[in-house]
């Protein structure tokens, strides 16, 4: 099955953006639907319709996408263009889904993810027999270009922000590390990066963020366990 391995969490105003371009495509190509289609595992939704009045597809809408017999389906699966100008005569699409809606022409394209991942599909869709121009393909690839655009930006800033979390996490940590002193355990002298002992209310003026941990100082050490010092 193909699916969309990257989380991309697209912001309101990008979908708004992207709306636009549905609305301009519907407008310029006058079609009822321009459609811009999102694989959700295990189901490929409408992510932006068109606000046009003879659409019958709607935000949210959605198809479990491995063998719905959609058009975005083979778009997809192909990884690449797909144009149907009449369905009705067209034995492979005369019985697919969208006839129901009677959108019986189809053009649309793969929108793909950084690292050619797909993300889904621009398409238009007519009630009437369409050829689609050139002219439509090229306005069609134009605004996939700007939304693959989109695309990157969103996966590249997300992606550098995991990463600098993960920065942030990690510096978090050595500074926690280092910011633990030892601390003799009977007079409670301090241990400073030399090895040098001092009393704890010196160090406590110069570090007062310090976490400790507990050990033993050379002169205790003498004192508690003199027969080490023998040993030794």
């Amino acid at each position: 099955m193909i699916k969309n391995e990257i989380d991309i969490c697209v912001p309101e105003s990008i979908i708004r953006d992207w709306q636009e371009i549905a609305d301009i495509l519907s407008q310029v190509l006058d079609v009822p639907a321009a459609l811009i289609m999102r694989l959700s595992d295990p189901d490929i939704k409408v992510f932006v319709s068109s606000k046009s009045e003879r659409n019958p597809y709607h935000p949210g809408d959605k198809e479990h996408f491995s063998g719905s017999g959609l058009y975005c389906e083979t778009v997809i699966k192909s990884g690449g263009k797909l144009l149907v100008p009449n369905a009705l005569t067209d034995e492979k699409w005369k019985n697919n889904p969208d006839v129901k809606l009677n959108m019986i022409s189809y053009l649309g394209f793969p929108i793909m993810l950084p690292g050619k991942k797909p993300f889904g599909t621009i398409c238009v869709l007519d009630n009437k027999a369409n050829q689609y121009s050139p002219t439509a393909e090229s306005i069609i690839l134009k605004f996939r270009s700007i939304i693959e655009s989109n695309l990157e930006l969103i996966y590249m800033n997300q992606a550098l922000g995991d990463k600098n979390r993960q920065l942030s996490d990690y510096l978090m940590e050595i500074q926690a590390l280092r910011g633990i002193v030892p601390i003799c355990s009977s007079c409670k002298s301090i241990r400073d990066g030399q090895g040098n002992w001092h009393p704890i209310e010196n160090y406590f003026i110069k570090q007062p963020q310090a976490d400790f941990t507990h050990g033993i100082c050379p002169e205790c050490m003498k004192k508690l366990y003199p027969e080490h010092n023998k040993n030794s």
